[in-house]
């Protein structure tokens, strides 16, 4: 037996501020998407942006429903509707963030194990990794990968 250590590599950035501008034009749209989000049950409010390879940003947020589970997450709301509405088009990056009546939580969310599979089978239909974001009103993460946020993933190949 042979005892092994995964590592996460991630950026972690101070502010929006810090970001490059297209990443903190994609941030800036997922902050704008919690608008739309539907969460009358939870109050936690989601928004997420997908920015595909032709520079395209498609917004998402969480919708909820009385007969739980039947609501959906920001993240797969985002990336169902680019790739409904851009089929073929790859995904270049995505930004998630989490608000509570109207405010940021202090500390990123992460997308839940669902959202992460999905966004893996548009990272192997891209052939290569998406950018993800998860902002906040403290500190910013960023990922180069799915893999990064959930290591062993399911893969049918």
């Amino acid at each position: 037996m042979e005892k092994k250590t995964l590592t996460i590599p991630y950026e972690e950035y101070a502010s929006i501020e810090e970001l490059d501008a297209k990443d903190r034009a994609l941030l800036e749209a997922a902050i704008a998407a919690v608008d739309g989000s539907y969460a009358p049950y939870s109050h936690f409010n989601v928004g997420a942006a997908v920015r595909l390879a032709d520079g395209t940003v498609v917004k998402g947020a969480n919708q909820e429903n009385a007969a739980y589970p039947s609501g959906l997450c920001a993240e797969r709301t985002a990336m169902f509707a680019a790739s409904a509405n851009h089929p073929g088009v790859p995904f270049e990056s995505l930004a998630v963030v989490c608000s509570r009546e109207g405010t940021l939580m202090p500390n990123p969310g992460s997308p839940c194990g669902a959202c992460r599979q999905v966004m893996a089978q548009y990272e192997r239909e891209a052939g290569r990794p998406m950018r993800i974001i998860l902002g906040s009103g403290g500190p910013i993460l960023v990922f180069e990968g799915v893999e990064s946020l959930m290591p062993l993933i399911f893969n049918d190949l």
